[in-house]
């Protein structure tokens, strides 16, 4: 039985889909804790912003805005791993952008320099579905800036508003568009490269393959087809298979 408050009234086949995000790693999660890493990698500690940097950029952005319900469009691992305390989730979708596999990952969270992983972005194109959460005005400030310290680490997204159809009407929510002027984001992939990096990159977070796995899955519990995720899919799962993986 479902209530007005319940999260998951709209879609309760999502209840055990989605992690609690109390558990989430990225609840707790501090960009700070990557640093050594990166040194590591030859980067200097300006590899991300600074934490002061980091919120002046979130509260310039949501500016204005403490006192409304926040919503957030979720394309990717958002939509499994939110980390965020959500009111309510729909299943929407919008014009003007689509879910394309352009993050290159070398830094170790799902690939290494020597074996790449890859991860989605919101790119330029005809559309992308996905979910939109909720976020009460009560919890805005503590909730986003939750989401900050993942997708504002660093310069690899921008924050943009961006119009999201649901079955109950339409939404302006926050959404993380890849940005072009950053280096781990590589929108000329050539297939093969995504192919192998999706059936090779490994790290912390897991493998590349097993993010893929679990975009597909979500899309097809709420019947949303995506030819590019499943054709990726496919022809990395057959790498694997080929590489022996």
């Amino acid at each position: 039985m479902t209530t007005d408050n319940d999260p998951f009234r709209h879609h309760p086949e999502l209840r055990d889909r989605i992690a609690d995000p109390l558990r989430s790693f990225f609840r707790t999660f501090l960009p700070s804790s990557f640093d050594e890493r990166m040194r590591s990698l030859g980067l200097a500690d300006d590899w991300r912003y600074s934490d002061a940097e980091r919120e002046a950029n979130r509260r310039a952005f949501l500016a204005g805005r403490s006192d409304s319900d926040l919503w957030v469009f979720a394309y990717g691992s958002l939509m499994w791993d939110p980390a965020f305390l959500f009111s309510e989730v729909r299943q929407g979708s919008i014009t003007g952008y689509a879910r394309r596999f352009c993050l290159r990952d070398t830094f170790g969270a799902r690939g290494t320099p020597e074996r790449p992983g890859l991860q989605a972005g919101l790119d330029h194109g005809p559309g992308c579905a996905g979910l939109v959460f909720r976020v009460a005005a009560a919890h805005s400030d503590a909730e986003s800036e939750v989401l900050w310290r993942r997708e504002g680490i660093a310069p690899a997204y921008t924050p943009t508003f961006v119009t999201v159809t649901t079955a109950h009407g339409q939404i302006e929510a926050l959404t993380f568009v890849a940005n072009h002027a950053s280096p781990v984001i590589v929108p000329n992939l050539v297939r093969a490269e995504q192919v192998r990096y999706l059936a090779t990159g490994a790290g912390f977070m897991g493998t590349s393959l097993q993010y893929i796995q679990n975009i597909a899955a979500q899309l097809a519990a709420l019947g949303i087809e995506d030819a590019d995720v499943t054709d990726l899919l496919a022809e990395a799962m057959a790498y694997a298979v080929d590489q022996g993986g």
